[in-house]
């Protein structure tokens, strides 16, 4: 994740930024990216969500 590294201007200069693109980095990966080895997402995995996410899934919860 590029937001760990200063060599360029994506990195977070504020803690909180930072945190928030880390939670949004994992919400990501648990929810919407499915994985090669299980087939599925990890949350379906672990039964938190039936199907596979969207990204416009991710963006309405913040509307919320």
């Amino acid at each position: 994740m590029r937001r760990f590294t200063r060599l360029t201007n994506d990195f977070s200069k504020k803690l909180e930024n930072h945190k928030h693109a880390i939670a949004l980095h994992f919400m990501h990966y648990n929810f919407c990216r499915t994985h090669q080895s299980l087939r599925i997402t990890p949350a379906m995995t672990a039964g938190i969500s039936e199907s596979v996410w969207e990204i416009n899934d991710i963006v309405g919860l913040l509307g919320q």
